[in-house]
């Protein structure tokens, strides 16, 4: 175990709203292990900025780890050559010419029929009806798992990030996450010999072109749906409340003075999905004072450096006009989310500004306004909102 200073914290006040404990940590012990999360933490943006890319010493390889037990041995799992080898084999899924030749036309066509069925009815909750399925129409298409419904592919996502931040052991939880991997395994089966005859885009057909195995594939098709449905559903959801919650910053939208990849980039960086990357240390190492042995776990703070004081002036408050360059909400390292350009284009290019040009008058519902939960991955569970039906 490393020997940076212990920090203990109520794990259920840290899922409902962690920004309170890593300011204190970033105040007080900017790299600290936390003993409920059995993990040191690193909470300062620089520290992880350098160090994600320090991957001789912290490791993404984790034999043991909750994604490598429940999902399998997938690319973010592994380092160097491995991990390059994989990466360019599932480059031609989701590389931007692909996003603005193959994708982007899919994913306005898909958010063109949700809000032909949710536009008139005046009201909805726009994380189940809208994002969920918007995100999920999406990731089936990426993915290559055209059979999947939407449902079952929002439900599988969820499964599995419960399964993988399950750091406190429920055995219901790793139940059900196997379940969701299992049902991700039939809809690969069932799929394999129509992409067999008529290869694609998909992240299944490029894969078993480029001549990965069959376990590779899985895996990284999990990989995919897990933070592929819940990373852009709960950004596109999370712009959307934000923007509600903040009118002035919605006016500068809406007007055209900031454009909707700036909001998006913005809410990303202050209310951050994918909240953390977890690591392994390799060897021996030293760092400001900590010193880490093989084998200790390292979480890497994303949500925590989006809000550093040092980095961002009034760290806070949910600014349009705020730069967003030092953001690493999609990491830093060279394990930075190869799905970047296409969660992009989604949300920016198409969620967003469909959800406002289709829904007008979008207001939040009478009644408490929600608010986001979690530490490891952070979103809305609901979005109660009306608009003005045609």
């Amino acid at each position: 175990m490393s020997d940076a200073p212990q920090i203990s914290i109520d794990v259920a006040a840290f899922h409902r709203d962690p920004y309170p404990v890593l300011k204190r940590l970033r105040a007080e012990a900017p790299i600290a292990h936390v003993p409920e999360l059995g993990a040191t933490l690193f909470t300062k943006r620089d520290a992880i900025f350098i160090n994600e890319k320090n991957i001789a010493v912290f490791s993404s390889e984790q034999p043991g780890g909750l994604m490598t037990e429940l999902m399998g041995y997938n690319l973010m799992r592994k380092d160097g050559a491995a991990h390059q080898a994989e990466r360019k084999a599932i480059f031609p899924t989701v590389s931007p010419r692909t996003v603005r030749d193959v994708w982007l036309a899919d994913f306005a066509a898909a958010t063109d029929r949700v809000l032909d069925r949710l536009a008139p009815k005046g009201q909805g909750d726009l994380v189940r009806e809208f994002a969920s399925e918007v995100s999920a129409e999406a990731l089936k298409v990426i993915t290559g798992l055209a059979n999947m419904d939407w449902r079952e592919v929002d439900r599988v996502s969820q499964g599995m990030i419960d399964g993988i931040s399950n750091y406190t052991g429920d055995r219901e939880v790793e139940a059900r996450c196997h379940d969701c991997t299992a049902s991700i395994d039939a809809h690969i089966d069932a799929m394999i010999p129509v992409v067999e005859k008529a290869p694609n885009k998909s992240l299944l057909s490029v894969q078993m072109q480029a001549g990965l195995s069959d376990a590779q594939t899985r895996a990284n098709i999990k990989l995919a749906i897990s933070g592929g449905q819940n990373e852009p559903r709960d950004a596109i959801a999370g712009t959307i409340w934000a923007l509600l919650t903040h009118q002035a910053e919605k006016a500068k939208v809406l007007s055209g003075a900031v454009g909707w990849d700036q909001a998006f980039e913005e809410y990303a960086r202050w209310t951050s999905p994918i909240g953390m990357s977890p690591r392994r240390v390799a060897e021996a190492y030293t760092y400001e004072g900590v010193t880490f042995q093989p084998d200790d776990r390292v979480f890497f703070m994303f949500g925590s450096a989006n809000r550093d004081e040092d980095v961002f002036t009034d760290p806070d408050r949910f600014d349009l006009d705020r730069d967003t360059g030092p953001s690493i909400a999609f990491g830093a390292g060279p394990h930075f989310c190869a799905g970047a350009w296409a969660s992009r284009a989604l949300i920016s290019q198409v969620a967003l500004p469909s959800a406002f040009a289709r829904l007008p008058g979008l207001r939040l519902a009478p009644g408490p306004v929600p608010q986001p939960v979690g530490w490891a991955f952070r979103g809305l569970t609901t979005l109660p909102c009306e608009w003005d039906a045609a």
